[in-house]
């Protein structure tokens, strides 16, 4: 036989062997990703520019500061060394942020609440997750929104334990089936945490809500001691209100949080355009300046307490004034912003891979996509709101939660990079192929033995030719995932609690979902 009569044969042959391989369960040394890998490599701003954009934001808090402080937090900081001003603003001596810096906790472990999903944040590791608080479930099936609900919450949580890429769930949605705002923020963190062991975290309407919080986290966590020793759900703090000023009540709110031994992510949310400045520097700077007000905040109150820099500048379409997630401007305040947390060093946090359009369509794609790869090749710790935000953070959809799975997955192998050794520079098999071998590379043994740990591939994504997408007939992306999501929320989640704990969390509080 000729080359070309038996070339089909051995495609065949290995089109079989990687499907055979694909449908074993892989060790975690064959996986090709995980969370935590180590990104970094992309570099948006030179060493002068990081320290320009540094010296401006302790210009801005010695010379502009912060309003709106608590008076607890007044007393605070000023003992510490800020600055009360007869405007009202508290001014931050350079000497001072440098020293609360200097004993900020760089080592901070997020815990899961079974242990086997914990998320180092020391370095450049890259962890994807979601986040939000969007008031609508997107109905992608019947392309429409409605208001999101408690179990839609719940469902988000159960599914999210079931995908590899989702590394944490932060709330992504709001409960508005439930008006009172204590009952909606305790079945926030019963709906979350009953549906995922993965890290959660949440936000407190009230600082006298984090108290019957902290009694419920510690019923779920068998005592208070075990909640210390492993606290397994953070709080979400918007701490200030940019331009500038601090969230009055959102102060308070942490250091209750603070005092319980839960971890903070520091949230500046500034619009650029609106509630930033519309130059991405500008905006970077005056997130930067808000949450290293916050890291001075934070440990003052309790030295070392792990606390997340949570950069969030967003973007703002100026032409409308609507707020844009899914832009490339997005896309690089993250990644300048993951480049700010290096430069100190601290665990950071940040928002990508939003998506404005309403739907899981192209544009959601392409917006999504762009802001996830570049905040990961940024080597940004916590990449939040990663997967499943629609319409700018208002609608929340299931089914793209679930393709989100494929998206970060190719997002994280970008993360991964190229390794170049001895054995990948394949000059031996290259040799091998090309003097007396078979002309090709398909059935080589260095290509089987590196097809699972050095490629991604996708759970729902498609890739037959034309003629097998006819004969499987046309399958449909969403129709797959909606499948998916069925398939996942029919079983049972491994996360929920045992019966005598969840019988004494609904004797002692109002649950809202079904037992």
């Amino acid at each position: 036989m000729t080359q070309a009569q038996t070339r089909p044969a051995a495609r065949a042959g290995g089109r079989a062997a990687r499907r055979a391989v694909r449908a074993a369960p892989l060790s975690a040394e064959m996986r090709a990703i995980h969370p935590g890998l180590e990104g970094g490599r992309l570099n948006l701003l030179s060493d002068a520019e990081l320290l320009r954009i540094h010296h401006a934001a302790l210009d801005a808090l010695e010379q502009i500061g912060l309003a709106d402080a608590p008076q607890s937090g007044i007393d605070l900081l000023c003992q510490a060394g800020c600055q009360l001003g007869d405007d009202g603003r508290l001014r931050f001596p350079r000497a001072l942020v440098e020293d609360k810096l200097a004993v900020a906790n760089r080592a901070v472990t997020l815990f899961s609440r079974d242990g086997q999903s914990d998320l180092d944040l020391r370095g450049t590791r890259v962890h994807y997750g979601t986040a939000g608080a969007a008031v609508h479930l997107v109905d992608a099936q019947g392309r429409a929104y409605r208001d999101s609900t408690v179990q839609d919450l719940h469902d988000a949580a159960r599914i999210c334990a079931q995908l590899d890429n989702i590394s944490f769930v932060q709330r992504p949605m709001v409960c508005r089936d439930i008006a009172d705002n204590l009952e909606m923020d305790l079945n926030t963190i019963y709906a979350c945490c009953s549906g995922t062991f993965k890290h959660v975290g949440t936000s407190f309407t009230d600082p006298s809500y984090v108290a019957p919080a902290m009694e419920l986290l510690h019923m779920i966590a068998g005592g208070e001691d075990k909640w210390r020793a492993r606290p397994f759900v953070s709080n979400s703090n918007c701490f200030v209100v940019p331009p500038m000023k601090f969230a009055t009540e959102a102060c308070l709110v942490m250091e209750e949080c603070i005092r319980a031994g839960m971890p903070v992510l520091l949230l500046s949310a500034g619009m650029a355009g609106a509630t930033a400045p519309s130059t991405v520097a500008g905006a970077i700077v005056q997130a930067v300046a808000e949450c290293l007000a916050g890291m001075v905040y934070v440990n003052t109150l309790s030295p070392g307490h792990p606390a997340i820099f949570g950069t969030w500048p967003f973007g703002l379409d100026l032409r409308t004034g609507a707020m844009t997630g899914g832009s490339g401007e997005q896309a690089l305040l993250t990644a300048g912003c993951a480049q700010m947390h290096r430069f100190y060093d601290l665990p950071g946090g940040a928002a990508a891979g939003i998506a404005d359009s309403k739907l899981p369509d192209m544009q959601a794609g392409w917006e999504q996509m762009c802001s996830n790869v570049m905040a990961g090749l940024s080597g940004l710790n916590m990449v939040y709101e990663s997967a499943g935000m629609h319409a700018s953070l208002l609608g929340f959809c299931h089914e793209s939660l679930i393709l989100g799975e494929d998206l970060i997955g190719q997002a994280m192998r970008c993360v991964r990079g190229i390794e170049v050794t001895d054995e990948t520079l394949a000059l031996d098999q290259i040799a091998e192929v090309c003097l007396g071998g078979a002309g090709h590379y398909l059935g080589t043994g260095q290509t089987l033995s590196r097809m699972q740990k050095d490629y991604v591939y996708p759970a729902l994504g498609d890739r037959t030719s034309p003629k097998e997408w006819v004969e499987r007939e046309k399958p449909d992306l969403i129709a797959s995932a909606t499948t998916r999501k069925e398939r996942i929320l029919a079983e049972r989640a491994a996360a929920r609690f045992p019966p005598d704990v969840d019988q004494a969390i609904r004797a002692r509080f109002k649950i809202h979902l079904p037992a």
